[in-house]
């Protein structure tokens, strides 16, 4: 059994550049067109430190118009979830561009203290644009994956009430932030961790649902498509110190290939769907939760986006979001193994 989960990160660059209706409000506004149309709600991981921020400063004045699409997309019944890159915290704004505090880049290497600061600052920060004190995120992925080392961030979440972690892509490498998420590949569709994300656990507190990947050959990642958004966003955000500093990671013979339904082709798209359904066929009493990623900044193919909606609709794979799936995973856990 299959269900699939559009989930979308809801954000400008992460140096801070861009504008806030050209990168979210516009691209969203689009999107959330078409997926009301079929009546699919989306996953909004919505990034919080990055618009509390921008509107203490008053930096981009079309915070009013993100604040009320926030509350907009909640209201129809999508999935408000918890995004974060927390060196918009510390960040300053001057002379018209923001200088962000690098060395708060990865959550989870902070003290211990300071993810809690963070965690309930962006939670409370959600509760005021939805107007909503009793708010609770249930799903988090953290800004640029980065979820390890796993601990204490993981036991701060579930104490705020987070149940699901989707950071993790399986192959994931980065050598520069000690990210790998290589040992996941011998992992099922989901798991419960504890003390590793990389690791199940089913004693585990928190549940991964990673974004679906398949290893490929690195030609496979050099689409005119995904080169031509790759370029932009390095144009953007990226500096040449950090470019450099992920050859090491792209020197491989297999590269992790995300189910990103921005920048992906519809061909790229469909053939990865079709090997997800001859899997299914082959382990049909198998729960296949399947997280397809997309960014707001990236939003310009909206031919794509409503083509591999219809096809994943007319395919008869039920469409959902995490509060769904988490139960069905439960249940799925609890099964008899010989199922």
């Amino acid at each position: 059994m299959i269900d699939f989960i559009f989930t979308i990160d809801y954000e400008i660059y992460g140096n801070g550049e861009g504008s806030l209706k050209e990168l979210i409000f516009e691209p969203t506004k689009r999107l959330q067109s078409i997926f009301n149309k079929t009546g699919v709600k989306l996953v909004f991981f919505v990034e919080a430190a990055e618009l509390e921020r921008i509107e203490a400063v008053k930096s981009d004045l079309a915070i009013s118009d993100v604040k009320y699409q926030i509350k907009d997309l909640y209201s129809e019944g999508h999935e408000i979830a918890l995004h974060l890159h927390p060196q918009w915290y510390k960040g300053k704004y001057e002379n018209g561009r923001w200088a962000l505090d690098n060395a708060e880049y990865n959550l989870c290497v902070l003290p211990e203290q300071r993810i809690v600061e963070i965690v309930n600052r962006s939670i409370n920060y959600l509760r005021y644009v939805l107007s909503d004190p009793n708010y609770t995120p249930l799903s988090f992925r953290a800004g640029n994956w980065l979820f390890q080392p796993t601990q204490p961030a993981a036991k701060i979440l579930f104490s705020k009430g987070i149940k699901i972690d989707s950071s993790v892509f399986k192959g994931g490498l980065q050598h520069q932030h000690h990210l790998d998420y290589r040992p996941t590949l011998r992992n099922g569709y989901f798991w419960n961790f504890q003390d590793d994300v990389n690791e199940p656990d089913e004693s585990g507190t928190i549940m991964e649902i990673p974004i679906y990947t398949e290893m490929v050959a690195p030609w496979r990642m050099a689409t005119q498509k995904r080169l031509g958004l790759q370029q932009k966003t390095t144009f953007m955000s990226k500096s040449p110190r950090q470019v450099i500093n992920r050859l090491p990671d792209l020197a491989r013979f297999r590269q992790p290939l995300k189910l990103d339904f921005c920048r992906m082709t519809l061909k790229e798209l469909t053939t990865m769907a079709e090997n997800i359904i001859s899997q299914d066929k082959r382990h049909p009493n198998t729960y296949k939760p399947i997280v397809a990623i997309g960014h707001t900044k990236d939003l310009a193919d909206f031919d794509t986006v409503n083509n591999f909606l219809l096809y994943i609709k007319k395919s008869g794979i039920k469409l959902t979001t995490f509060k769904e799936t988490y139960d069905r995973c439960i249940l799925s856990s609890n099964e008899p193994k010989w199922k």
